[in-house]
């Protein structure tokens, strides 16, 4: 940066100015300072946070806006503190960002008496863009805010799952009278009576679920609803209808009540401005639309209202389309036409580039109302950089901390797009939709062992006589059995085990000083069991009905998830069958090859189910076999069927030809495939068709993965180590001898998954092509940067654009041969 002294003198400062660090005499390069002029009175400035806490800053008046953001956001030590702002009420009750290039003098009239919040101020269109898990936690503890206040507007069922995310993430794993107490002293939603017992059901199936894990699953819900990150501001029509306006990163929004009824994308918005209290949109000319209206009028309550919402729209536009932030143009002082106001901070693209090229050092940071053991220690919660002025309730004083962890995300920058004058000039296009069948969902979980669990000082002062339940290690399990625990629950939960709790009573003693350092550095809530203490009595009944071992824990797993492998296969065997038969449509060659290659495998299957229904009866039963320990495994079971299953390889192995014709014979015939298209609608079939017929070779790796875990549990001295070795290895060998087999039938799935998706390609499911990946390049033309979807294939490449269907198809424009491509 030139130093003042060697850069010649502005306009403003040749007619004898007087130095402003406002918008308007800002010369090309240059900032507003980073630290506090020298001179002027100090305030205290409150501050509220998200976790509700308030923080006091003492700050010059004449400091700009964004020295009291950064003090914030180190006081955080928050990386992408982009995305948030600060926000207040003026002098005329109306909620506004605090401008960061203003000094403070000229937006806060009584400092003393105000309060500005902290909160979300651009909410990314997804949550995976977000690096830090600081920033994730923040942004669930803005929409735990949104929701409470009744913002955030959803059906029943996503305000249920949210909420039972954030409880997950402050208590743990589920635990009734505890989930209860939970809930009747904190309020989540408005209308939370009415859905508690809908929360405690969705909080059942969390089970071992990290405040980190719950924060992403509250994110990946809330993204998706109508409502997340809306403010809506209240305006007219022309012809006096009331309506609300929002802005968000894909334009300027619409909204009669709670429902979307327009949506101006940035690329259609050619200048946004304001005259008065009217708000006009100036959109580009569509020559291929007769009735189109160049600009939208808008009435809004005041020409204040129009000035917010309108510098709302400018913040939006540069954050999320702009590559950099925009650089300030000199203002004549003599004459002055329009608002200087501009976007100042980084855009999302500079910030996702900022922390993907940076090494932060990761800081350990407090989740106020999590009562989840966590790597706090009691050196780092003394410390305290400013004054605290509203403290915690004593309920929640109870501390944790959690590790901020980078995710993955990465998106691509938007068209680069330019503000001038204050009005927004938008020449490009919005990023493409992911195709809904080749969106992928990845999650990393981790475990601690059960070495690691402890206990909350029981003694503590002030400990209250509640009854509540004994939360122990409790894994997922079958809905007529009882609890299992820790690393199976991912995998009951994938098969759509809803798991019951069958809850013990007791007295909870939970230490409420919030000086006591907590033990237990990194517990899981899976394996934790804080500020509980249970009798002898109970223990002792506990054992008796529930096996500990976690080799019990495996086999049950295996017999809730052969249940319902049992049911796939009877889709294909049973109810498909039945729906064909009915229509007589399906060709008789078909109709055999399907019945030799699957009903074996269910006669199997039946069997080998009841032999592991059978074990396990013994292993819980009242008998003496859990003293002599003779039932008390399931090796031997896995290693007798999974020889017998490799006489089946014959039948695995033509899978893939049941496959291919089932839908060569779909293609050539109309009413089969109308037939096919009616039954995936049934209750039966919950997945599509194809997908059913996977299923046997995807039960396969079930096997394997889960002899491997029984064997990492075994001692090589335990009587069932050495069956449970050699089911591994016989496992393993049908795996990699049908591997091609699998592989060759997946690919095949996903070329007819594309089908669908794609309009105006009739051969795209040829066998032996094989789908490589898929891409997003963009078209320069005329009309600005037209994005265009590439899909490429072993022999071909398509480039598509995506459809007008409600069901977001992609049109093909092309279809380019690999051979001879240079």
């Amino acid at each position: 940066m030139v130093e003042p002294s060697d850069r010649p003198a502005s306009a403003a400062q040749r007619l004898g100015a007087p130095d402003s660090y406002g918008v308007s005499t800002l010369e090309p390069s240059l900032r507003p300072p980073t630290t506090q002029p020298s001179g002027g009175r100090q305030v205290p400035l409150r501050v509220q946070l998200l976790d509700d806490t308030q923080e006091v800053f003492q700050i010059s008046q004449r400091s700009p806006g964004k020295l009291l953001f950064d003090l914030v956001a180190n006081h955080l030590n928050l990386v992408e503190g982009d995305y948030f702002g600060l926000e207040y009420q003026d002098h005329r009750k109306m909620t506004v960002w605090l401008d960061l290039l203003k000094p403070i003098l000229k937006q806060i009239r009584r400092p003393k008496n105000t309060i500005l919040r902290f909160v979300v101020k651009f909410f990314p269109p997804d949550h995976t863009q977000l690096m830090e898990e600081l920033t994730r936690y923040l942004f669930a503890l803005q929409i735990k805010h949104d929701l409470a206040c009744g913002r955030l507007i959803c059906n029943d069922t996503s305000a249920a799952l949210m909420v039972s995310h954030i409880i997950q993430s402050e208590i743990g794993d589920f635990d009734e009278t505890q989930s209860w107490q939970h809930l009747l002293h904190n309020k989540y939603l408005p209308d939370q009576d009415a859905l508690r017992d809908k929360i405690t059901d969705c909080h059942r199936k969390h089970v071992g679920q990290t405040p980190a894990e719950s924060d992403y699953q509250l994110l990946e819900i809330a993204r998706r609803l109508e409502m997340f990150g809306i403010r809506q501001h209240p305006a007219k029509d022309r012809e006096g209808t009331k309506l609300s306006l929002a802005v968000a990163h894909t334009g300027v929004l619409v909204f009669q009540g709670y429902t979307r009824i327009n949506a101006f994308n940035w690329s259609k918005i050619r200048k946004l401005s304001f005259k008065r209290k009217r708000f006009l949109i100036k959109l580009r000319s569509d020559p291929t639309q007769s009735n189109h209206h160049d600009t939208l009028e808008f009435s809004m309550a005041s020409r204040d209202c129009c000035k917010v919402f309108w510098k709302v729209c400018v913040e939006h536009h540069a954050f999320f389309r702009l590559f950099e932030e925009p650089k300030p143009k000199p203002k004549p002082v003599l004459f002055t036409r329009g608002s200087s106001f501009r976007f100042s901070g980084r855009t999302q693209k500079q910030i996702i580039d900022y922390v993907k090229d940076s090494e932060f050092k990761k800081i350990p940071f407090e989740r106020k109302h999590s009562k989840i053991m966590s790597g706090l220690t009691s050196s780092f919660r003394s410390q305290v950089t400013t004054e605290r002025v509203m403290s915690i309730p004593l309920a929640d004083q109870t501390d944790t901390s959690s590790f901020r962890a980078d995710h993955w995300g990465d998106p691509n920058g938007p068209p680069d797009t330019a503000v001038t004058n204050g009005f927004l000039d938008a020449p490009g296009s919005d990023p493409m939709a992911r195709s809904r069948q080749t969106r992928l969902h990845a999650a990393a979980v981790g475990s601690v062992p059960a070495g690691d669990q402890h206990l909350l000082n029981p003694d503590g002062p002030g400990s209250p006589d509640l009854p509540t339940t004994t939360p122990s290690p409790k894994p997922p399990v079958s809905p007529d059995d009882g609890v299992v625990t820790g690393q199976t629950a991912l995998t009951v939960a994938a098969a759509g085990v809803v798991p019951p709790v069958v809850p013990l009573t007791t007295e909870l003693c939970v230490s409420t000083s919030p000086v006591d350092p907590l033990p237990s550095p990194l517990t899981s809530p899976l394996l934790m069991e804080a500020g509980y203490v249970r009798t002898d009595d109970e223990d002792e009944a506990r054992r008796k009905k529930f096996p500990t071992d976690k080799a019990y824990f495996l086999a049950k797993e295996l017999l809730t998830t052969e249940r319902t492998y049992l049911k796939d296969l009877h889709v294909v065997t049973t109810s498909f069958q039945e729906a064909v038969g009915k229509e007589e449509v399906l060709p008789e060659n078909v109709r055999n090859l399907l019945a030799a290659n699957y009903e074996p495998l269910l006669k199997f299957h039946q069997g080998f189910l009841r032999e592991v229904e059978q074990r396990l009866a013994q292993w819980e039963g009242r008998s003496n076999a859990h003293i002599k320990g003779d039932y008390q495994r399931v090796g031997d079971i896995l290693l007798k069927n999974i020889q017998g299953l490799k006489q089946l390889t014959v039948q695995l192995q033509k899978h893939p030809e049941c496959l291919v014709e089932l839908e060569r014979a779909c293609r050539s015939s109309c009413r089969l495939e109308a037939v096919c298209g009616d039954f995936e609608l049934q209750k039966a079939c919950y997945l599509p068709l194809n997908v059913f017929l996977l299923r046997p070779l995807h039960r396969l790796l079930h096997y394997k993965l889960l002899l491997e875990r029984l064997c990492k549990h075994y001692p090589p001295t335990h009587q069932d180590f050495r069956d449970s070795r050699a089911a591994l290895a016989d496992i393993s060998e049908m795996v990699l001898q049908l591997q091609g087999t699998m592989m060759k039938m997946e690919n095949f799935q996903k070329l007819l998954e594309l089908r669908k998706d794609l309009t105006g390609i009739d051969n795209l499911a040829i066998p032996g092509r094989e789908f490589i990946r898929l891409g997003c390049l963009s078209k320069l033309s005329g009309k600005g940067l037209q994005q265009r979807m590439f899909f490429l294939f072993s022999d071909c490449l398509v480039y598509t654009s995506r459809g007008m269907t409600k069901a977001n198809q992609f049109k093909v424009h092309g279809q380019l041969p690999l051979y001879g491509m240079t």
